[in-house]
């Protein structure tokens, strides 16, 4: 299994996978994401991508930034785990100057489509969404 794998599965799914972070007493906190495979914005490595807003997801990737993504179709699964960067409004990435930019990318890569972007922009403004870039450091599954 590598990233393509991933991506290919994820995209059949319309991006629908499972994100798992560490909470600070060491139990796992999961949640329902669209997400995507891209390119990195400052390496051009590819990775997962995902948009997260809120206190717990980003509080837990902030404190402990590493992530497992998994996404499944029938019995087969893909499974993603990796070291994380932030980029948004409260976690500036050395390199990023365009968050909307990268946030639109990711949402589109994730299989989303959208009729007003600047709409999209302000509501991610708004949220104080940011992107969540997962670095593959192992790829596993059926």
């Amino acid at each position: 299994m590598d990233l393509d794998d991933f991506g290919a599965m994820a995209a059949g799914e319309q991006g629908l996978v499972v994100v798992a972070t560490a909470r600070a007493d060491g139990s796992i906190q999961s949640t329902l994401v669209n997400a995507g495979v891209t390119d990195h914005p400052v390496t051009g490595a590819p990775v997962v991508a995902f948009v997260a807003v809120g206190p717990v997801k980003l509080g837990n990737l902030r404190a402990r930034p590493w992530a497992t993504i998994t996404v499944r179709s029938g019995w087969r699964w893909v499974t993603v785990e990796g070291s994380t960067e932030l980029a948004g409004p409260d976690d500036p990435l050395p390199g990023v100057d365009d968050v909307p930019a990268l946030l639109r990318a990711i949402f589109t890569a994730a299989g989303g489509t959208h009729g007003d972007w600047a709409e999209f922009d302000a509501t991610m403004a708004r949220e104080r969404r940011a992107a969540v870039l997962v670095a593959p450091g192992r790829v596993y599954g059926v």
